[in-house]
């Protein structure tokens, strides 16, 4: 649907100045001193940061319908540059446009720091000779501009513009002169070659090249466009939408949603013959998994139809909008189905490559709550560099189009299930309107100019509404290397072990510090002239009580973000397992990352948790008597610890690696990690009487420490996993001087 072809814009109005009364000459010096005051009144308004903007700089632009400018182009006027397909936001976007924004006594503090949107009046531009138009502004374009000039981002100021909005309608490169809207687009005041201005088009090309970008002369300007292939798309420069489509506007989907009885609906009309064919065939072979949709109201596809429609790329046979219903038969038995109603009655939909690469059903499949099988190599989707796809769709390549049944059975239920929620949040979010769809884009733009407010992944791909667990720890992907780790050691009164775990330590190549936690109260530990030799700091703390919780004590003397708590007895380890425990840590810096592992099962009898020491595959425990963990952890533990947890494990001695375990896996919602195959931590110098572990009472303690745990959060935080960190080649049979860590494994 197209508007009349001219509109109008608000003109300053005019003021009538009446002539003033004749007064008496007046000394000259009140109004020295009157123009004083209105300096002095203007500095200090400047220095406040106030300045003037509004009316004086330029009328908000008006979209009210009626006559506007009339632009004649003389087929001798300047053409725009062809665009240059190698921009990147470094080389064509002029970033110091940006950020110049004035503020006013209304606007927050850093409105500044908010990218500014001038759209260009509307005219009308037409050939100099035959008045054709440019081309025609249609109702989806006409709403797009309406967007930008309602939205936060516009200004009326082109000086304070760090992007431009050319008023032409290049949504739909068939309805455009594309040699006079480049014209138009050469001829717009603030051109400068395109830089820093946006053009919108959700269908590009024509036949019989059918081009995935604009075949306009756009020079530097940033395309929004629908079909981008990775050719032909700049990364961090275009920005990528979804094929808009107005079918959605007028549909209304029924609540309750129907139930979703066939696997698959294949309801586009614009498949290449190849492809049509193929399914058909797949519909023979799974009847009761696919539902494919053709032209009415013949029982079969005719093959000239199909053609037609993958040549053309349009699926000319949808009403338009406010129309009759558009009715789809299935093949081979011809039964009517109502579009777009039908979608919803698949759990899947494919969205395949006509000629071009954008389709409409995606926002359609997406609209009906079906997850969209993209069969189109090469396609970028809308917002590819915000969203993740694969929360959202299934991709599959062309030439495995027969596989597509088998692999959509092989999905899991839980899988489908949350695709399903992740495209109801994503899509009422960002493509539910055309106006959203606008909104998106100039957030993303947003973000792109200014990186140091730009949003997360989290905010992009997680609903607001969603209760999900997110790493508290403000760390880079992968934790410094430099930096190192402080071993803190609890002790009592093994000093022979004591002094073995020392020497040993002090080998390992990324230990920065230790400190022994002297737990004895009743005898005062050794002098430090007694204690080895080393080249690393070493500080020793005594503590006020015997307690466990003291190991986790954030002491001023930790400096470092990684900590490894280690008990006196544990003098099994080798330097290269250290080292690799670190390493495996600092790219997982928000998890516990030992050695020792323990998992928790569910007993059917007696209805509760019992711990597990025996050693499988699975753990949700790694023992804090030899792993690494984050200072954080530490104060979490000592300081915000639920319930009266942290005093239980010092009243009875026990469990504080359980509870430690508990805290982590409760904030992040993620499992330890266990570090190489070690199996055995003997403690050499002991007797099995002397051993915690070897109390008969140990085990009972210990499930009654998860039942209580639990209890307290109310849920069992604990995730269990299959997973553990080797080095590199291992245990493959390489030269021992091409493996980092050789050490490692040994009993």
């Amino acid at each position: 649907m197209t508007f009349p072809s001219k509109y109008s814009f608000i003109k300053p109005k005019t003021l009538l100045l009446l002539p003033a009364p004749k007064k008496q000459p007046a000394p000259r010096y009140p109004y020295v001193l009157a123009g004083g005051v209105l300096v002095l009144l203007l500095v200090i308004l400047w220095l406040a940061g106030f300045r003037v903007r509004g009316p004086i700089v330029g009328e908000r632009l008006s979209l009210d319908l009626g006559d506007i400018p009339q632009v004649v182009l003389d087929k001798e006027a300047e053409l725009a540059r062809a665009r240059n397909r190698n921009c990147s936001y470094w080389d064509c976007f002029n970033v110091y446009r940006c950020g110049q924004r004035a503020s006013s006594a209304l606007d927050d503090a850093d409105d500044g720091e908010r990218i500014s949107i001038y759209v260009y009046p509307l005219k009308e531009y037409v050939d100099a000779d035959s008045r054709r138009p440019a081309g025609q502004l249609t109702r989806e374009f006409y709403r797009i501009v309406q967007t930008i000039v309602d939205s936060p981002y516009y200004t009326a100021n082109p000086n304070e513009a760090c992007l431009f909005v050319p008023t032409l309608d290049t949504l739909n490169q068939n309805r455009i002169d594309t040699t006079l809207v480049g014209k138009a687009l050469a001829s717009l005041p603030h051109w400068e070659n395109g830089e820093n201005h946006l053009i919108f088009n959700f269908i590009a090309g024509t036949k019989p090249d059918y081009s995935t970008v604009l075949d306009v002369n756009t020079d530097r300007a940033i395309i929004v466009g629908a079909g981008f292939d990775s050719w032909t798309f700049r990364t961090e420069f275009d920005v990528s939408v979804p094929v808009y489509s107005a079918a959605l506007e007028q549909y209304r989907w029924p609540v309750p949603p129907p139930d979703r009885s066939v696997l698959l609906v294949a309801a586009q009309l614009n498949l290449y013959p190849r492809q049509f064919r193929m399914l058909q065939e797949l519909t023979y072979d799974y009847p009761t998994d696919m539902l494919l949709l053709q032209r009415c109201p013949t029982a079969t596809a005719k093959m000239d139809e199909v053609l037609d429609i993958a040549q053309t790329g349009e699926e000319s046979s949808r009403p338009p909008a406010g129309s009759a219903q558009d009715i789809r038969c299935n093949f081979p038995h011809g039964n009517e189905h109502e579009y777009p109603a039908v979608l919803a009655t698949g759990t899947f939909c494919l969205v395949a490559r006509g000629v071009r690469l954008g389709q409409p059903i995606l926002l359609e499949a997406m609209a009906a709550g079906c997850i969209p099988v993209v069969m189109a190599d090469n396609y970028v989707l809308p917002f590819a560099d915000l969203l993740d796809w694969e929360l959202l769709a299934i991709r599959l390549h062309e030439s495995n189009l027969h596989t597509i049944v088998p692999l959509l059975r092989a999905i899991s239920s839980e899988r489908i299930a949350e695709m399903q929620a992740q495209i109801r949040s994503v899509y009422q979010r960002y493509f539910a309107t055309l106006d959203r769809i606008v909104l998106t884009v100039l957030e993303q733009l947003n973000d792109r100019i200014f990186p140091h407010r730009s949003h997360t992944y989290l905010h992009w791909n997680v609903g607001p509404e969603a209760r999900v667990t997110q790493n508290p720890l403000f760390l880079p992907l992968i934790a410094p290397k430099a930096q190192g780790f402080t071993a803190v050691i609890l002790t009592y009164d093994r000093l022979e072990s004591l002094y073995i775990l020392i020497q040993k330590l002090a080998t390992v190549p990324s230990l920065q510090k230790m400190l022994v936690v002297w737990n004895n109260q009743r005898k005062a530990p050794p002098h430090p002239s007694l204690f080895p030799k080393i080249g690393k700091p070493l500080k020793i703390i005594q503590t006020a009580a015997n307690r466990l919780s003291n190991r986790f004590y954030p002491y001023e003397e930790i400096e470092t973000e990684a900590i490894l708590t280690i008990d006196d007895d544990i003098v099994m380890l080798t330097a290269d397992e250290l080292d690799f425990g670190y390493e495996v840590w600092r790219e997982y810096p928000d998890r516990i990352v030992g050695f020792p592992s323990r998992t928790h099962v569910w007993d059917n009898g007696t209805g509760r948790w019992r711990y597990e020491s025996e050693w499988t595959n699975q753990i949700s425990m790694v023992l804090t008597g030899a792993a690494f963990h984050h200072k954080y952890w530490s104060y979490l533990y000592t300081h915000a610890m639920p319930g009266n947890i942290k005093e239980w494990v010092d009243e009875h001695m026990n469990c504080e690696d359980i509870a430690m375990n508990f805290l982590v896996s409760n904030v992040t919602n993620k499992p330890p990690i266990k570090v190489a195959p070690r199996k055995k931590f003997k403690c050499p110098e002991c007797t099995n009487n002397e051993m915690l572990s070897a109390d008969l009472n140990h085990m009972t303690e210990r499930s009654a420490c998860i039942n209580r745990f639990a209890e307290i959060y109310g849920t069992m935080p604990l995730r269990t996993v299959e997973f553990r960190a080797d080095p590199v080649l291992f245990k493959d049979n390489f030269p021992e001087k091409l493996k980092r860590f050789n050490d490692i494994g040994s009993l």
